[in-house]
């Protein structure tokens, strides 16, 4: 163990890796403030060129772009009332009402303390969590890890609340599109009407770039050119960030959500933050200041989403099944230096997951300092006009796409993308089960594949202890999932009957 413990640290400190720790971590914090980017952009677009590096670069680096944009997006946020991430959104609730009465100091420093106490309790969970998920994880066969992707899409799916129908006809769409080009077992064509083209099928960073990155640029360039201003800050931000230990309670349950949240596939930081800030609300001795500038509040929102990047690797990490947009571009940087996630990553290569925890420990310190001694210069750099910066961003993601394999074809692709994801956030409806439904179909493909050739009747599929509970989870997930919705629809009916009765009331 502490052999693998200094190995770990021997390839930490290899001079690379410092270096994909220092550019992931501040760049991460540059990107999260400048509002319209965001860390999906800037992963999907780092993606291609982290594909020539050593695996622990490349992970170290968009690992610290995913849990440093989240301490970077609460600066716009709190200080002009726009949000740098879109999980930062809550943060605006209380901290931008905290700066109109002037505490955005305090406001800042509370942001900063919760992202930091969460971050560094994530990192501890996934310390201890993903051994334990490993150990189970061996007792998973085709079969088990087949349903744990189900799971998943339907945990996706019905997670996108008021849009399920569209959340689950966009993942189907994701596992059509990963059936695309010659099939893994046989080598036949599937879906290529007879282009050259289509045989390799539509590659996922491609796709990445063009829903995330190039549909972003599209928006930035098709709205009014503006640029925020932001006011300078004076005082002791440090001080500020030891605020949070008041609020100790709020922050560890915050933390506590944002870990579970975390954990569970197509869950994430919203569904956390909005647990977090429910319960700190209804806990609170002073609810009535929840939206005004509570520091609670606040706390709440903060703590709970930054929870959630560390807690994402730990299924990443133990089976390979990623929880969200962003680990599934982490788990082709895995799979490009064939480095399969699971058991056996336990078993031959500790130093290289101590070397993982390590990094994202000294991510959050590196990003704390570097947040308190630079939050006037981050306003300098959130000022930035909005179509430049949409033409950055279509500039190196072109670069990016054309990189990976010299195509011009895949550019097109990518800007087809671009324009579909346009329409998607236009519509506001989800991207992410595009992507994991890319990702998860096809583990669901091969491993049902795989499963079939020893299952005689349905009831074989579930006749071992793992495969039956993710199969009865599933069924109770719908099933909750239907009643709920057939439930709200029964109480909203007698309401807009009594609505119509009374307006007919009127008329007469």
């Amino acid at each position: 163990m502490m052999e693998a413990f200094l190995s770990g640290l021997d390839i930490l400190f290899a001079p690379q890796v410092v270096v994909a720790l220092l550019i992931g971590s501040i760049g991460g914090v540059i990107i999260g403030a400048i509002p319209g980017v965001g860390p999906a952009v800037a992963i999907a677009i780092l993606l291609p060129a982290t594909f020539s590096f050593e695996p622990i670069v490349g992970l170290t680096m968009l690992l610290g772009i995913y849990g440093s944009s989240m301490y970077g997006g609460s600066l716009p946020a709190i200080l002009i009332n726009t949000p740098g991430t879109a999980v930062n959104a809550l943060t605006t609730y209380d901290g931008h009402p905290m700066t109109k009465r002037g505490h955005a100091l305090r406001a800042l420093g509370l942001a900063y303390g919760a992202s930091f106490f969460s971050g560094i309790l994530s990192i501890l969970a996934l310390i201890l969590l993903t051994p334990l998920l490993a150990k189970i994880a061996p007792h998973f066969g085709s079969r088990e890890i087949f349903l744990a992707a189900l799971l998943g899409i339907v945990l996706v799916v019905i997670a996108h609340r008021g849009q399920t129908f569209a959340a689950g006809s966009l993942a189907a769409f994701g596992i059509f599109l990963g059936t695309v080009g010659l099939e893994p077992v046989k080598y036949t064509q599937r879906f290529t009407f007879g282009l050259d083209f289509m045989n390799s099928g539509f590659d996922l960073i491609v796709v990445v770039l063009g829903l995330f990155a190039l549909s972003q640029a599209f928006m930035l360039l098709t709205q009014p050119d503006h640029a925020p201003k932001g006011q300078l800050l004076e005082g002791n931000m440090f001080r500020s960030m030891f605020r949070v230990f008041r609020h100790k309670r709020v922050a560890s349950v915050g933390s506590g959500f944002g870990v579970i949240m975390g954990m569970i596939p197509g869950v994430g930081e919203f569904t956390a933050q909005f647990l977090s800030y429910t319960y700190a609300q209804k806990s609170s001795k002073t609810p009535e200041e929840f939206g005004k500038g509570s520091e609670e509040g606040l706390v709440a929102a903060e703590s709970a989403n930054n929870a959630v990047p560390a807690a994402a690797m730990i299924p990443l990490l133990a089976l390979g099944i990623p929880g969200e947009a962003l680990t599934a571009m982490m788990l082709t940087v895995f799979y490009v230096h064939n480095v399969v996630p699971g058991p056996a990553l336990f078993r031959d290569s500790m130093d290289f997951i101590y070397a993982l925890y390590i990094a994202m420990i000294l991510l959050n310190v590196i990003v704390v300092i570097f947040v308190c001694f630079s939050s006037n210069i981050l306003m300098k750099i959130i000022q930035i006009p909005t179509r430049f910066l949409g033409m950055v961003i279509l500039t190196l993601s072109f670069v990016g796409i054309y990189s990976l394999r010299n195509s011009a074809t895949d550019c097109a692709i990518a800007a087809a993308f671009g324009v579909m994801g346009l329409i998607l956030k236009r519509q506001n409806l989800p991207i992410v089960p595009i992507i994991l439904g890319m990702v998860l179909g096809g583990i669901m493909e091969v491993k049902l594949r795989s499963a079939m050739a020893r299952v005689r009747d349905p009831l074989d599929f579930v006749d071992r202890p793992i495969a039956a509970g993710l199969a009865i989870a599933i069924v109770l997930l719908i099933g909750f999932h239907i009643w709920g919705v057939v439930r709200e629809r029964r109480y909203s009916e007698p309401e807009t009957s009594h609505d119509h009765d009374i307006h007919d009331s009127q008329q007469s």
